[in-house]
């Protein structure tokens, strides 16, 4: 790791102190993703950061306008591995939003299993979150047996789509795969199985002194803050922000079944742990709700034309609110599809959450936001005369082949100069 030192001068004083910049990234055991950040500290201070994004351009947006309207489902479920079912969905409600809306659209068997899916997604999400946490403060335990208990959940996922990850099951007025009667005892015993563990975490938190030493106060966000800084999720739920789209602007059918949004008031890390270990117990009493409650029918209304307008989808993924909208001219594509996610508003907060603690705490506070790197990337290049698009995704994708080329070349002939040197003179 390089560390740069620079000499300010303080204002209020005449002495003069030395302010180290120590880098975080782009790659870093830490982040799972390429990001940068660039943390200014005194001592073992954190004074300020800097955060650096860009590293993952995929074009998405982009791809999804060169799509059918079909196709793009499976698009946009890439944009996120965790989050693979909460992307989808919010696209299908935006174009459902065109054609008059989900509760005029879609079958209610298949509201319901979006339901199930999206609330087994948030369990897989958190107990992996939750893994991570351990394994970063090096409790190794709370990592293998959190994912030891979200196994059997990755288990029903492929029950009931085929897979693991990235489901394939939200389509335009429906969903592809119906939930077997066969099915529904699994789940429900995987559930109890998983309920019981959950309160063992909880009781593992909540009581474990060293957990609670390492994890209480580090990377404090206020409530204010995290309002000014438009956090969503849990990151804001665990500073008191009461918001959840599904309760505020209810899809699926979480109007009706009976569950609590989950607030914390600290606003640090370990707070942010309480938040997720409880909505796990919210997700699986959602859940049991559902199997008890879901109609038989139909599960695909076969939509198959989409006419011109506007649509908006919004869905409460595992780190908040996933947002997506949809333009169409009438024809089978799109001609503007604009994503965000809930990573983009979130990361931007750790520029107050992690000023202030130290570097060990400024890494947890990093993490503790969940982030998913390649969901904030978004890019086009545009003409500020015009506003015309003067890079296409060919002209992107040249440019990175030229970039790895170069880099190649540099590799190959450092490679080389370092086998020529260690040859013996003759």
């Amino acid at each position: 790791m390089t560390i740069n030192t620079t000499t300010t001068t303080r204002s209020t004083s005449t002495a003069m102190s030395h302010k180290v910049i120590i880098p975080i990234g782009p790659y870093h055991p830490l982040q799972e993703e390429p990001e940068f950040f660039r943390l200014y500290v005194e001592g073992e201070k954190v004074v300020d950061i800097d955060i650096v994004i860009g590293y993952m351009h995929r074009g998405i947006e982009e791809l999804s306008e060169h799509k059918h309207f079909d196709q793009v489902a499976f698009t946009v479920e890439r944009i996120c591995g965790i989050c693979s079912s909460s992307h989808p969905y919010a696209y299908v409600l935006a174009v459902e939003d065109i054609l008059g809306g989900e509760e005029k659209v879609v079958p209610e068997r298949a509201r319901y299993i979006r339901t199930i899916i999206e609330e087994m997604q948030r369990i897989h999400s958190h107990m992996l979150w939750l893994g991570l946490a351990g394994h970063f403060i090096g409790y190794n335990t709370v990592w293998m047996w959190a994912w030891k208990y979200r196994e059997p959940i990755l288990d029903m996922f492929e029950m009931i789509t085929g897979n693991r990850q990235h489901y394939g099951i939200s389509k335009i007025g429906g969903v592809r795969r119906d939930i077997k009667e066969e099915h529904i005892p699994v789940l429900k015993k995987t559930l109890d199985e998983l309920d019981s563990a959950v309160d063992m975490f909880k009781g593992a938190v909540t009581d474990d002194p060293v957990i609670k030493a390492r994890l209480k106060h580090a990377g404090t966000l206020s409530k204010q803050q995290a309002i000014d800084w438009c956090v969503v999720g849990p990151t804001a739920r665990a500073s008191g922000v009461d918001i959840d789209v599904r309760r505020d602007e209810p899809y699926g059918v979480y109007s009706r079944v009976t569950w609590d949004v989950i607030l914390q008031q600290d606003g640090d890390v370990y707070a942010k742990t309480i938040v997720r270990l409880l909505e796990v117990h919210e997700s699986i009493r959602i859940i049991r709700q559902c199997l008890d409650k879901m109609p038989k029918g139909e599960i695909d209304a076969d939509i198959t034309d989409i006419p011109a307008g506007e649509g908006i989808g919004k869905v409460e993924a595992p780190r908040g609110e996933c947002f997506h909208y949809i333009r169409s001219d009438g024809t089978n594509r799109p001609v503007r599809h604009k994503i965000r996610a809930p990573s983009y508003m979130n990361v931007a907060s750790d520029k107050v959450g992690a000023v202030g603690g130290t570097i060990s705490d400024a890494t947890l506070t990093l993490a503790a936001v969940d982030p998913c790197y390649c969901c904030t990337e978004r890019v086009a290049v545009l003409d500020k005369k015009t506003d015309k698009k003067i890079m296409t995704g060919w002209d992107l994708m040249k440019l990175c082949q030229e970039k790895t080329s170069k880099v190649a070349a540099e590799i190959n002939s450092r490679d080389s100069l370092r086998s020529d040197r260690g040859k013996l003179s003759p």
